[in-house]
């Protein structure tokens, strides 16, 4: 493609962005659809210049990961309902200057899900009080799951499990709670710690549904345990590739190439992997 001033400019903003797979996975689809656009990453501890410039250069939207999820909120002209409550933003649409902030990481975990047949009624157990616990908890319930909220602090755990009005259990009790369904929402078992795990093997039982939203890797010490134990398991680069199809979804309108998607995702990841 030619990249020139009709080039319609998307991109990622955080810090540290490295990372992202995000460059990969959206312009793959942009060049699949025939969309005359270009997504890149912007590293950056300038929040508020950063905002300034969408809105200067025209950037048609952006997304937005760690550290500026909450704090690009009061940036923003408007805010979705479900990302307001959340309170967490990792989309930005701009039309013609004014920006709109949505939150698709709970629609991506909530579709990853669905794929394995996750329906309401079923019970869940979400570890982890951050904000990625915080959007699956929200769309979750939304959806009529039964969930509660399992954390090592006691105080952040309960926090989140009184703003999602369920109930809260300590990490070390988890052992004592059944439920159809495992999310794990912190970093423990990511690259390059990939040993770590807050999931004891007496937890998982035969016929559960798994979800680590860690992508890298795509196979956690967490998923190999549950699937030794006959568990569904659901690996967070299916969430996170449902995201990006969302945010693809927002911004042009067009039905995202999912496939198209995930195949670029997955070939970056290795790629890094294998440079490293």
């Amino acid at each position: 493609m030619t990249i020139d001033q009709h080039t319609h400019i998307y991109g990622v903003v955080g810090k540290p962005i490295g990372h992202s797979l995000g460059p990969a996975m959206h312009n793959a689809a942009f060049l699949e659809a025939g969309l005359d656009a270009v997504y890149l990453a912007f590293e950056t501890e300038d929040l508020e210049g950063c905002i300034t410039g969408i809105r200067a250069l025209g950037i048609k939207g952006m997304s937005v990961t760690i550290p500026f999820k909450s704090r690009v909120i009061p940036y923003l002209d408007e805010v979705d309902p479900l990302a307001k409550r959340i309170g967490a933003v990792n989309t930005i649409i701009n039309d013609d200057g004014r920006l709109t902030g949505y939150n698709t990481d709970a629609l991506g975990a909530y579709k990853a899900l669905n794929d394995k047949g996750v329906l309401p009624g079923r019970s869940c157990l979400i570890l982890g009080a951050g904000g990625a616990a915080r959007a699956i908890g929200f769309i979750l319930k939304e959806k009529g799951v039964d969930i509660s909220v399992v954390n090592r602090s006691d105080a952040r755990g309960s926090e989140l499990a009184r703003l999602l009005e369920c109930p809260y259990i300590p990490l070390d009790r988890l052992g004592e709670h059944r439920a159809d369904l495992v999310i794990q929402t912190t970093p423990v078992g990511m690259s390059p710690d990939i040993e770590g795990c807050i999931v004891r093997e007496p937890v998982l039982r035969e016929g559960m549904v798994v979800m680590d939203i860690i992508y890298n890797p795509v196979e956690t010490k967490l998923l190999k345990m549950a699937k030794a134990r006959g568990c569904v398991t659901i690996s967070g680069l299916s969430m996170f590739v449902y995201q990006g199809s969302e945010q693809l979804r927002l911004w042009t309108g067009i039905n995202p190439p999912f496939g198209t998607m995930r195949r670029a995702a997955e070939t970056a990841l290795r790629e890094r992997n294998e440079s490293n």
